[in-house]
């Protein structure tokens, strides 16, 4: 009895699409400038310093925070059109104050602050994009759809990185426009890159997304916030109450499995600088290749877990997912004997270079290249003596880290695309605006707080305690996911309207 006409079902297909294409672009306004804030902050505002830096890297997840639920719950009574549209166009707006932060005479640290916010705030629509995709598919698209979502915003964090690199060829000082005060350099050239992006994302919007609902079963109805399109309002699919049990749990582990990716990516860098004597430099540039490679499986196991999940369930695929995160971040528990190098410095701030073990028992008038001059800036290498851990903790080998790498570019991925598929079923016919943008506020929670972690747990107390309280952490999920998981059924078999 499944009814849909032709070209019902290709309206409602392109309409997913603009869907897709808006969450690539709110990746790729996150990801497109995160290479570059911090030395175009430290050219417009010398008064900036590396805190905050953390709190413009943070005001991103924070307007999207707020943002979600209120994006959220517009959608759910309006058509969502108007949140997509409104959105993009903050976003836009906030692309072209990031491009001029550098005009005023003083206070633009404060500019770029509020331009980072604002783009995260206009970043809030990727709940009212989740929620549109859960009611325009059936249980049977629902995994599908959401996966290529996840792909499209996993493809959006890759390329903003990308689309930055190529932007500075044009040079820190590029081309000056003085009727519009604009210096297009390749600080600037990148968000209004974005911008433009963002209007064509409008334009689209306009031209080609209708609203659409269909049921779990994929036949086609009005709801709530429809503009006129839709046909038969089936309203006796949305009798029956939401488990909020089962949603409450959802948003805990999605919090989860987000707040533990976020530690991996902030501690990748601090980490490998302590582990290995890997310059600044060095850091940035063998974690930016791996963060790719990362990136480019995570892509690879959307993909996957689409044709997986129609055998095993999603259930069972978020439970190995979790399992996998846990053995990756227990593999980076720190168990040899060999201690890290140490990093020395003279009294006058002047580094010394490494040196082999022979070399540094000789007295210091035998060499005479460890004299440096005042003005010696080498950058030094090593773990810091002011952590005093490093003292004590055996090092984390470098296969101990590319394994672990590997293994949560597995588990994340997996975990995200089945969170949101099982909270969507779960919530089913209901508006879902205002839930989505919960799991979404969630989420960035949790990219708030996972730096927060690292700043202090990993720099006072070490890698050994970090890593087995985020081992604890995803134990305590796991087995929050036993408690609930014959909870986390689609709406429609739990009251009996379809099989499992």
């Amino acid at each position: 009895d499944v009814v849909e006409s032709q070209e019902h079902y290709k309206s409602r297909w392109r309409s997913i699409w603009i869907m897709y294409l808006t969450m690539f672009l709110s990746s790729v306004g996150f990801s497109i400038v995160i290479m570059s804030v911090w030395p175009y902050l430290q050219k417009i505002d010398l008064t900036a310093d590396a805190s905050f830096l953390g709190w413009i890297i943070a005001s991103y997840s924070i307007g999207q925070m707020v943002a979600s639920p209120l994006f959220g719950l517009w959608s759910n009574y309006r058509p969502r059109r108007e949140p997509l549209v409104i959105s993009t166009a903050i976003s836009v707006a906030a692309n072209c104050l990031y491009a001029y932060v550098h005009v005023p005479h003083s206070h633009n640290k404060y500019y770029m602050l509020t331009a980072r916010a604002l783009v995260g705030f206009g970043a809030g629509n990727v709940a009212v994009v989740r929620s549109y995709i859960a009611g325009a598919t059936s249980l049977t698209e629902r995994t599908s759809a959401m996966a290529n979502t996840s792909a499209c915003q996993a493809v959006g964090f890759i390329l903003g990185p990308v689309f930055q690199t190529c932007f500075t060829l044009i040079g820190e000082e590029g081309v000056t426009w003085k009727f519009l005060c604009l210096q297009l350099n390749m600080y600037t050239a990148p968000v209004l890159f974005g911008a433009l992006l963002g209007v064509i994302n409008i334009i689209l919007i306009f031209a080609i997304f209708r609203e659409h609902r269909v049921d779990d079963t994929g036949r086609q109805y009005k709801s709530i916030n429809s503009d006129g399109e839709g046909s038969d309002v089936l309203d006796q699919n949305t009798e029956g109450s939401i488990d909020h049990i089962a949603v409450v749990a959802l948003n805990v582990l999605f919090f989860v499995i987000l707040f533990v990716f976020a530690v991996f990516e902030t501690i990748a860098t601090p980490l490998t600088m302590d582990m290995y004597s890997w310059t600044r430099k060095e850091a940035v540039f063998y974690n930016g290749i791996i963060l790719s490679m990362i990136g480019i499986e995570s892509v690879i196991v959307f993909m996957v877990v689409k044709t997986l999940s129609k055998k095993t369930g999603e259930r069972a695929i978020l439970h190995a997912g979790l399992v996998i995160v846990l053995v990756g971040f227990f593999i980076l528990l720190p168990w040899g004997k060999k201690l890290p190098n140490i990093q020395w410095q003279e009294i006058k701030n002047n580094s010394i270079p490494r040196t082999a073990p022979s070399e540094m028992l000789a007295p210091f008038w035998s060499l005479p290249e460890l004299q440096l001059p005042s003005n010696h800036t080498a950058e030094p290498v090593g773990c810091p003596v002011t952590q005093s851990w490093c003292l004590n903790t055996p090092m984390i080998y470098l296969a101990q880290y590319i394994s672990s790498d590997v293994l949560i570019g597995l588990g994340y991925p997996v975990c995200n695309v089945m969170s949101y598929t099982l909270y969507s079923k779960v919530l089913g016919p209901k508006p879902q605006g205002v839930y989505m943008g919960w799991l979404t506020a969630s989420g960035s929670g949790a990219r708030i707080l996972g730096p927060v972690f690292v700043s202090q747990i990993y720099t006072h107390l070490g890698p050994r305690w970090a890593f087995s309280l985020i081992c604890g952490v995803v134990v305590v999920s796991l087995l929050l996911l036993e408690i609930v998981y014959k909870r986390l059924i689609a709406f429609s078999v739990r009251y009996g309207r379809m099989q499992e």
